[in-house]
């Protein structure tokens, strides 16, 4: 009676399944699709040396600290051995920054400290001069200033209690800029490239047919799904108004058929317009035990007999196969996976199971979409 009810519930819900209303996808302005060929971020690295640690920082055995600290002392005209440098209040880092395309000398941007020897906490420490270079060996930036550590490590007579990772922190506007960047944006063919974080032919024509139809025929063409071509001789010298003008049309990006599920947080997106092909769905009601119990077997007379006589352990494990009665079989028309989720969620299946019917239907073919499980 009770499995009779459900089917009774999913029929009504179904009911609407072959009158589904595809909406257009609203247009977007061409700069959130993507981003114009040399305009990015520039990845810096150095290493470096945090001070002012209470005890916390590498030991004696780390000879890359006792030598870091030595050259730092040089540089400022203190002259010292490695076997004068005992403390523990040093720890070297490395220390890492996003230079963005737009810096220009002065700017400041934050930096991450991590420590990478056998410091046990950075966090109090102040960061000594480092310098930050490219991957042309230039340098670019200077960093320098207190850390700030979103976490801590205490410990006392054995006992431990830490939170997140003492080990790295953040130094906010940390770095000051000392070179520019020089972003090359037109090529040697007087041409712009506009590259799509997403590709997609049919995105990527619309690009096209867009900056042709504001600037002329011939203007734009596709070079693949993540690329369109602009010819900077449109702008006529004015580069920036070109690209300003480009970012301000609208097109209707292609419509991605995907569904992305989150186990963890229970979390099911899809497009509205998913289909899904007539299919039947049996769903069960399986429910297994794994129990295992530990029993001590003692010897009666033990003492004074043999040394290597001990007390045995035995592990007994009991397996339960428990099917429910209320197993279900849905035969179904065309529907969305809005419409499929929405019918499970008011049958009560937990998140895992709505999971594996995705995945079934995604391997039977009758999924038509993308399925992403995070």
């Amino acid at each position: 009676m009770r499995v009779l009810l459900r089917l009774c519930a999913l029929a009504l819900v179904f009911v609407t399944f072959n009158q589904v209303a595809v909406a257009q996808a609203p247009e977007v302005p061409i700069r959130a699709l993507g981003r114009f060929d040399g305009w990015r971020d520039n990845a810096l690295v150095g290493y470096g040396v945090v001070t002012g640690l209470a005890g916390t920082g590498d030991s004696r055995s780390n000879a890359v600290t006792r030598q870091a600290l030595r050259n730092v002392l040089s540089r400022l005209g203190a002259v010292v051995t490695e076997q004068d440098i005992s403390s523990r209040n040093v720890a070297v880092v490395i220390v890492t920054a996003n230079l963005p395309p737009s810096a220009n000398i002065g700017d400041r941007i934050d930096v991450t400290v991590s420590s990478i020897g056998d410091a046990r906490s950075i966090a109090g420490g102040t960061l000594l001069m480092t310098t930050l270079e490219g991957p042309d060996r230039k340098v670019y930036a200077l960093a320098q200033g207190p850390l700030v550590v979103g976490g801590y490590q205490f410990d006392a007579q054995q006992s431990l209690a830490q939170r997140n990772h003492p080990t790295t922190g953040r130094i906010v506007l940390g770095a000051t800029i000392e070179r520019p960047v020089d972003a090359q944006l037109v090529n040697a063919r007087g041409e712009l490239a506009f590259l799509l974080a997403q590709p997609n032919f049919e995105t990527a024509q619309n690009i096209a047919n867009a900056i042709n139809t504001r600037f002329g025929a011939g203007s734009a063409r596709v070079e693949s799904a993540d690329r369109v071509t602009i010819s900077a001789q449109t702008a006529r010298g004015d580069t920036p108004r070109l690209i300003a003008a480009i970012e301000g049309l609208t097109v209707q990006p292609a419509r991605l058929f995907r569904v992305v599920v989150n186990e963890r947080t229970g979390t099911i997106v899809a497009g509205g317009d998913v289909m899904i092909s007539p299919v039947v769905i049996s769903q069960g009601d399986l429910r297994i035990t794994v129990e295992t119990r530990n029993e001590g077997s003692q010897p009666y007379f033990t003492s004074n007999l043999a040394s290597d006589v001990s007390s045995l352990t035995i592990s007994n494990t009991r397996l339960d196969v428990e099917v429910g009665r209320d197993d279900a079989t849905i035969r179904m028309g065309a529907a969305t996976v809005g419409d499929l989720v929405q019918a499970l969620n008011a049958m009560r299946v937990d998140t895992r199971r709505i999971i594996s019917v995705l995945q079934a239907l995604k391997s039977a073919g009758a999924l038509h979409a993308e399925l992403i499980v995070e």
